[in-house]
């Protein structure tokens, strides 16, 4: 099931329409779904779509010859190439008279059997691919290796792209598509668990409940969740049980670095290393408040995937009781009670997410440049104080505040938003609240009286998927 990627569809098919040549970068972290947007671009064109493999470089060229010839109508011709070289040229004769897509797939596997193909790929490039009809794609997950040996000043392929694509998560609103038969509130909680991967939504079955689909895919110790977390890490990095405890450190609350390293038993110099490793493979991401430079000492972490949040906040403490076979009281007693709260920062995610599509479309008081996240200490308090969205313009600011709790929300809530936002001497303020459970009919009538105040709730917040 193809489910989003339109933008990247559209973008992929215009540079193809509009170029005779095109040497396109896509990137982003595992499991993402790169390979099968490429796929689904390939259907209908003339294409060598090469996946590579950790083979040295003998067999890697054999098989790249293989797939060359079985693509390009040579299927009785098994022989090998003689060099990438004679490979790349017999592609590029063929791209004469038709389009021909290249796609190399997992690229840093065939750049580690074969530590020339970078020049390689330049020199052919420059001297012989430039003039043909060939659409070239290199891909990875290895999101480190394409920026320092792709798409670095040093790398021999800098300046020969004609395209960068980074691949990330499906949007909220594209993720809960893979899920017609729930409800919105557990549309909600099903994107908190799997985050936006298309092979984690893919796991999740909108036939059964999300009880069942939690002790299916998590709390079993054969199915494809079960590892997940641990399996990608073990692809890329050592040292597990430093990184298990960090990451778990952060899934459980602990954002800042004397709290990480408080709770780990880490020294901070250790725990921030570790901490760039992970933020190079996009599962840990470095916060500051909005209103404040990326250079910011304000600085938090929380882990970028929600697979990985909801895994190291209730799978890996309790995997001596999933493999004796305890789902059903793990569930009842580890998870149910405490799940309302832990998608409650996850339902400040969608949020964002549903003032940019507004903002996208015009639909707000203000067209913001900024959004985020706001922590510091308040001069009128004199405590530390939290908003937990701000949106910033030239022409006023949005303060947001979300309520992820089975209560209605009421006027305490909005005055305490006012209070915090007086903070800002700023002029034009607006106030959103959202709510999963509606809004007292105080604060309904406070919002039918004001033009500053808006209340968006569960419904509001999920007909954007209408309109998407």
């Amino acid at each position: 099931m193809f489910i989003g990627r339109e933008r990247e569809m559209q973008l992929l098919n215009g540079l193809y329409e509009k170029f005779d040549f095109n040497f396109v970068v896509m990137y982003g972290r595992r499991r993402v779904g790169k390979t099968t947007i490429l796929k689904e671009f390939c259907k209908d064109k003339k294409a060598v779509f090469f996946v590579s493999e950790e083979y040295n470089d003998k067999l890697a060229l054999e098989k790249f010859s293989v797939v060359i010839k079985e693509s390009l109508g040579e299927v009785y011709d098994k022989s090998a190439f003689n060099s990438w070289v004679n490979a790349f040229e017999y592609i590029a004769d063929k791209a004469i008279n038709e389009k021909i897509v290249l796609v190399l797939d997992e690229f840093q596997y065939l750049a580690n059997s074969n530590k020339s193909i970078v020049s390689l790929m330049q020199n052919m490039i420059d001297h012989k691919l430039r003039e043909k009809n060939l659409f070239i794609v290199v891909c990875s997950s290895v999101i480190s290796f394409m920026e320092e040996k792709i798409l670095s000043q040093k790398s021999p392929l800098f300046g020969r792209k004609t395209a960068e694509f980074y691949i990330k998560p499906l949007s909220f609103y594209d993720s809960i598509k893979f899920f017609e038969n729930y409800s919105s509130e557990d549309k909600i909680l099903a994107y908190a668990i799997l985050g936006g991967i298309p092979l984690y939504l893919n796991q999740f079955d909108d036939k059964l409940s999300i009880e069942q689909n939690i002790k299916q895919n998590f709390l079993t110790e054969i199915s494809n969740l079960y590892n997940e977390p641990k399996n990608l890490l073990r692809l890329e990095l050592r040292s597990l049980a430093v990184y298990n405890s960090i990451i778990e450190a952060i899934a459980l609350g602990n954002k800042k670095l004397n709290e990480i390293s408080s709770k780990t038993g880490e020294s901070k110099d250790k725990v921030h290393n570790y901490i760039m490793n992970l933020m190079d493979m996009h599962i840990i991401e470095k916060m500051h408040p909005v209103t404040e430079k990326s250079s910011s000492r304000k600085t938090l972490y929380k882990l970028r995937d929600n697979l990985f949040k909801f895994w190291y906040r209730f799978v890996i403490s309790n995997i001596s009781s999933i493999e004796n076979g305890m789902s059903d009281i793990i569930y009842s007693k580890k998870i149910d009670p405490h799940i309302s709260s832990y998608v409650g920062s996850i339902f400040e995610g969608i949020c964002i997410e549903y003032l940019i599509k507004e903002n996208i479309g015009s639909k707000l008081p203000i067209v913001f440049d900024k959004i985020g996240k706001w922590w510091g200490s308040s001069p009128i308090t004199k405590q530390e104080e939290e908003i937990d969205i701000m949106a910033l313009s030239d022409e006023g600011t949005i303060f947001a505040e979300c309520k992820y709790k089975n209560g209605k929300v009421g006027v305490k809530e909005l005055e305490k938003l006012i209070e915090r936002a007086s903070i800002f001497k700023c002029e034009n303020k607006y106030y959103y609240l959202f709510s999963k459970n509606g809004f007292k009919e105080s604060l309904s009538n406070v919002e039918k009286s004001r033009d500053d105040v808006y209340l968006i709730d569960l419904p509001l917040l999920m007909a954007t998927t209408n309109r998407s």
